[in-house]
């Protein structure tokens, strides 16, 4: 019965064996998971997955093996975030011409902002649909979801319609990049190239055939002589957007990661949302709870590192130049603070973007972070990855 499951893990790159497949027959068998999908799912990832690197295609072999089954229910979703249920539910989605939204106008500033959230939501007593005022749905109010606004706080609305939102009300979970995607690397690893800085070190163990033909000709016999291996001396810091407007750009920037992993030895990669704040993250199922500081990255890896930031560089441009600003926090610090000692750390580092070039213009944001990089943003192309190398190099 389970063995199509087992079969779609495997093509799904899990690398389950068959003595786990074995271990998770005989859990079934003595009944740790009868009737009940949610533990039917959380047993099956116990017995099956045995690195977290793999988690996320186990979601998705999962997914595809048992169509129709629900392994996590809604309720579980809408508890995590700490708003009435009735009011997360999309009832109406506001669609706007272009002259209807030039006539609504921002409340004036960050700060303004949330003193307004803040006393909307001390005064607001039932939900709301349609106004310019209240927490609801569908209206021009700066709070709510599936409405428009120029500059608002996102509540209750799964994912970015217009890419106006100053912060989001939503605790959101992100799935870490795949390290091991082929399809299309092959021409990044190219690009990625030219910053190779071959060294020789370790244990003489690698055939030095130009050194053993010149000995055995000196010496009349064969005189077998071996050197250490070379290995890519370059070491490489990587900060990874991720989440949010990134979801579109996640093929391009796993093939991008997992050209990185192959081609540099001395690889340390981080993740963060939108802009670089106080704490970065290994795991994006942890990131909540295992978050380090950015103050001991930044004094664990030297000045020799090449420190390359990735990510599509649009947000509310609060979450760059103030404090407060950040998309799901509240940062004590401002975005571009922390992005300056990072560049400080390591003067060697560009910005990759996967948003098209042509574009940048049309994003204040990006124009930000431009100017915090000296204009060392590149766009995400093997032509852009090209420049950007010749400049780490």
């Amino acid at each position: 019965m389970f063995l199509p499951f087992f079969d779609t893990l495997r093509r799904a790159g899990v690398p389950v064996s068959l003595r786990e497949y074995l271990s998770f027959l005989e859990g079934l068998a003595a009944g740790l998971c009868t009737y009940d999908v949610d533990e039917f799912y959380y047993f099956a990832r116990a017995a099956l997955v045995k690195d977290e690197r793999y988690l996320d295609r186990f979601d998705r072999a999962f997914s595809e093996a048992f169509q129709g089954l629900e392994a996590i229910s809604s309720d579980d979703v809408l508890n995590a975030v700490d708003l009435p249920e009735d009011w997360l539910r999309k009832l109406v989605e506001r669609h706007m011409t272009e002259e209807e939204k030039a006539q609504i106008e921002a409340l004036g500033g960050f700060d303004k902002l949330m003193e307004t959230l803040k006393q909307r939501l001390e005064e607001q007593k039932g939900r709301h649909q349609g106004g310019n005022k209240w927490i609801g749905t569908a209206g021009t109010s700066p709070f709510g979801a599936y409405g428009y606004n120029p500059e608002g706080v996102r509540i209750g609305q799964h994912e970015s319609r217009h890419k106006r939102a100053v912060k989001v009300w939503d605790k959101r979970e992100f799935r870490d990049f795949d390290d091991n995607i082929e399809l299309g690397t092959r021409n990044i690893k190219v690009a990625l190239k030219r910053l190779r800085q071959w060294a020789r070190h370790g244990a003489a163990e690698e055939l030095d055939l130009p050194g053993t033909i010149r000995a055995s000709a000196e010496a009349g016999y064969i005189d077998v002589k071996t050197r250490p291996e070379r290995h890519n001396a370059v070491k490489v810091v990587l900060f990874l957007d991720v989440g949010g407007s990134m979801d579109a750009h996640v093929k391009l920037v796993e093939e991008l990661f997992s050209a990185t992993k192959a081609e540099f030895k001395h690889l340390e990669y981080w993740y963060f949302h939108n802009c670089l704040y106080e704490g970065v993250w290994k795991s994006n199922r942890r990131r909540w709870d295992e978050v380090t500081p950015t103050w001991d990255v930044l004094h664990r890896y030297g000045p020799d590192y090449k420190c390359i930031f990735v990510g599509d560089a649009s947000m509310s441009p609060y979450e760059i130049t103030h404090a407060g600003g950040a998309n799901e926090h509240w940062n004590q610090e401002a975005g571009q603070l922390w992005l300056t000692r990072a560049r400080e750390q390591w003067p060697d580092n560009v910005w990759l973007n996967p948003e098209p070039e042509r574009l940048w213009n049309y994003t204040q944001s990006i124009g930000l972070i431009r100017e915090i990089f000296e204009n060392r943003m590149y766009p995400l192309t093997l032509e852009g990855i090209t420049r950007a190398m010749k400049v780490l190099g």
